[in-house]
């Protein structure tokens, strides 16, 4: 990875430090929907994010939620705390799209918070931006009806892919939303008869 392209995905890090990370991760190309890290496993290096996207969740009893995004410039922040505690994944972290990462090994990670300043405020950064992303999964499990997380969960995958035209499954809006398929196709029904959206074959169109 060039120390240029490094620059701009963490600019409030030392450049000594970018150097290190340069030298020391190993960058990778990984296809879509590919399983990153599964609930048990243990860290042995944590994922910074350059292009791409990577969707991490929660499995419980075989229910799955939708936790939040990493985006480029981000790190696996859970993978991080699992990783300095070498303790077992608690989340389920695959690729949204066609995503390149640096891996970044665990032994490196414990000695540049010791070492860098500068990398132990980006480390808060990805804290409280999880926190927030957290806070924000709960008020809409509690404070929102399904509907309205629903329609907020497309207009948030809209944004993310850049496109009013989603393709997904009913499966897999249940599966993020930790819910029954066939609750989430009533639902798609009457967000419809709202005229708020256009659905057809693993398609969703958001008006």
């Amino acid at each position: 990875m060039e120390l240029f392209t490094l620059k701009k995905l963490l600019p409030q890090v030392d450049t000594a430090l970018l150097q290190f990370i340069a030298n020391e991760a190993v960058e990778i190309d990984i296809p879509t929907d590919s399983t990153l890290l599964k609930t048990g496993n243990y860290v042995q290096s944590v994922p910074l994010v350059v292009k791409g996207l990577i969707r991490v969740s929660r499995i419980e009893d075989d229910k799955e939620l939708l936790l939040y995004y990493i985006h480029p410039g981000e790190m696996c922040i859970m993978s991080f705390s699992a990783c300095c505690s070498n303790s077992a994944s608690l989340i389920e972290a695959s690729t949204l799209e066609e995503t390149k990462v640096l891996l970044i090994p665990s032994v490196k990670l414990r000695e540049w918070i010791t070492q860098y300043p500068s990398f132990n405020f980006y480390i808060y950064e990805m804290f409280n931006k999880r926190y927030l992303d957290l806070i924000d999964t709960i008020d809409q499990l509690i404070f929102n009806r399904l509907d309205e997380r629903l329609f907020n969960y497309l207009k948030e995958k809209s944004g993310l892919l850049g496109s009013r035209q989603i393709n997904i499954t009913h499966q897999q809006i249940a599966t993020d939303m930790g819910t029954a398929r066939e609750v989430i196709s009533r639902l798609l029904k009457k967000l419809e008869l709202e005229n708020k959206i256009s659905t057809s074959r693993n398609q969703v169109l958001l008006h």
